[in-house]
């Protein structure tokens, strides 16, 4: 065999057995404390999504059995804030009495309490530990309870402390997406409030004015009236579909020109893929009642723009008028509420582009905020982005 034949046998020989060997070298890079790392992890993960809906029976029950693994106790419970006992998870179900009256200790205390359990013929000592939940600047909102047949020195106090800790932080996220949501809710009643009351009583007045000179168009403007009011005031959550939203704003239009006539024209381009995405409720409202008010001015007379696209996994959606514009330099300083204070007082000129713009960045994050382009005499656009699905939102 030639050398030039040796080398090639050799150099085939050693790819083969890198080949064969590259697969175990991979497998060993997992080393025993990193799977550790990941179970413990992912076992944190698994409790986290039942108590970010608060403390209860249900989120307890749920998160029971992998707060256990956490501690790696031989049972675990869960009592709330009235030591009532919400979970118990494992075996020794008859030391849940005395869980309660630890859990009713720790939480009158907010320190942990360790009770021994004597040794019986057919059990091993036992200590139960109740570790309070200690939530900062909130009343204790209930205990953890711990069973463990091994010993229980300051590195097993610690590791049930950080559990418990954990578990705190949760619940302090449930408290904010509910404190949000209750947030969201008060931001809605504001722009009902906003709603001008001068519109509701020039829409009425305009119905007034056809009862006698076309009774069949007062018929139809009472119904759209009634329709925009019942919309706009109703409780079914805090968010809608485009279509939904599309709907009460021709109404809303419907007044406005019957009350103007055919000086303010309204263009829609809407295009039909979109119109089930789903955003905050009265999102568009402010924003073409703002464009017919301060847009256009007191005549009234113009034109207004409602469009809705297609841009991938987004919707945009704009609002534009034709009307008198504004310095953009003003929107420096905060394009809304210069756009909003601009308007006048005579008219509650405050519309709610803010408020919108706060529930937009809330719902889907601070790329989906308001954006606002206008110049003097160039009319005004506000465009907004929402994404075409986004998890736990729906109308």
């Amino acid at each position: 065999m030639t050398a030039t034949a040796v080398a090639v046998v050799v150099g085939a020989a050693l790819i083969a057995g890198a080949l064969v060997l590259w697969p175990r070298t991979r497998r060993s890079v997992t080393t025993p404390a990193e799977r550790a790392v990941h179970t413990a992890l992912h076992t944190a993960s698994l409790a986290a999504k039942p108590l970010r809906g608060g403390l209860t029976d249900g989120s307890a029950l749920a998160a029971a059995p992998h707060l256990r693994a956490l501690t790696g106790a031989d049972a675990l419970g869960i009592a709330d804030a009235e030591a009532a006992l919400l979970a118990w998870d494992g075996p020794y179900a008859e030391l849940a009495d005395r869980f309660t009256d630890a859990a009713a200790r720790a939480v009158a205390t907010g320190r942990p309490v360790l009770v021994a359990v004597p040794a019986r013929a057919d059990q091993t000592a036992r200590t139960l530990i109740a570790q309070p939940l200690l939530i900062e600047d909130a009343p204790v909102a209930g205990a953890l309870g711990v069973v463990t047949t091994g010993p229980v020195g300051p590195g097993a106090l610690g590791a049930i402390a950080e559990v418990a800790r954990y578990v705190c932080g949760q619940l302090e996220l449930a408290e904010l997406d509910a404190s949000r949501a209750r947030l969201d809710r008060a931001e809605v009643r504001a722009l009902r409030a906003q709603i001008s009351p001068h519109f509701i009583y020039n829409a009425l007045n305009t119905i007034a004015s056809f009862v006698r000179t076309d009774p069949d168009r007062a018929r139809e403007l009472i119904l759209e009236f009634a329709d925009f009011t019942r919309y706009s005031f109703r409780t079914a959550g805090e968010f809608t579909v485009l279509a939904d939203e599309l709907r009460n704003i021709e109404r809303y239009l419907a007044l406005e020109r019957a009350r103007f006539g055919a000086g303010l024209e309204v263009r829609l381009q809407i295009a039909p893929e979109v119109l089930g995405v789903v955003l905050p409720f009265l999102a568009l409202q402010p924003l073409v009642e703002n464009a017919v008010r301060h847009g256009l001015g007191a005549t009234r007379r113009g034109v207004i723009t409602v469009a809705a696209e297609d841009a991938g996994t987004d919707c945009v959606i704009s609002v534009e008028d034709d009307g008198i514009g504004m310095d953009p330099e003003l929107l420096s300083s905060g394009a809304l509420d210069a756009v909003a204070e601009t308007a006048g007082p005579a008219e509650s000129a405050h519309v709610g582009l803010a408020n919108v713009d706060d529930r937009l960045r809330a719902a889907f994050g601070n790329d989906y905020g308001l954006v606002v382009e206008t110049a003097p005499g160039a009319g005004t656009k506000v465009s907004l982005r929402v994404p075409k699905f986004r998890a736990g939102i729906r109308a």
